[in-house]
């Protein structure tokens, strides 16, 4: 029944605010509801504390005793939503697949409702002659296929 209803007053908040999204609900034994949220621009203090009103200020806790976390989805945590791929677009990937395992770090330029395409330079040996080149690598994965995705953060 709680789950229900936080799922509820979760759906109502982000009608309110369509530039955020869930990413996952989770309540523990003791009620110890664990609400993670991304967003279209980001997140900020002040949105995570709109979802954590929108839900605690419904709730009786006479009713039910719980605790309530809002947080939003880490800079290093996978991408688990179509939606965040697509405000990723232009960032460096970290990309590995179910099937094989294959492992790619290149730039996300393009989602649509199937996968995504993440594009890197390498180093190859030239077709004749001694020495390497320098070309454009390619690879298209579809979501299904995607073990784990992660945005590569740099500091300069």
């Amino acid at each position: 029944m709680l789950k229900e209803r936080v799922d509820q007053l979760l759906e109502e908040a982000f009608e309110e605010r369509p530039d955020l999204f869930l990413i996952s609900c989770n309540i523990g034994p003791a009620n110890d509801i664990k609400v993670v949220i991304d967003g279209d621009e980001g997140v900020k203090l002040a949105d995570c504390m709109f979802v954590s009103r929108a839900v605690e200020h419904q709730l009786d806790r006479d009713e039910t005793d719980f605790s309530l976390e809002v947080l939003s989805a880490g800079a290093a945590s996978p991408l688990q939503e179509k939606r965040q791929y697509k405000k990723n677009v232009g960032r460096e990937l970290e990309v590995i697949s179910n099937q094989d395992q294959r492992k790619e770090s290149g730039k996300l330029t393009q989602v649509d409702d199937n996968g995504i395409t993440i594009e890197w330079k390498a180093r190859e040996p030239k077709p004749i002659g001694k020495g390497k080149v320098t070309v454009q690598k390619s690879w298209t994965v579809a979501f299904e296929d995607i073990k784990q995705a992660k945005v590569v953060i740099k500091f300069n």
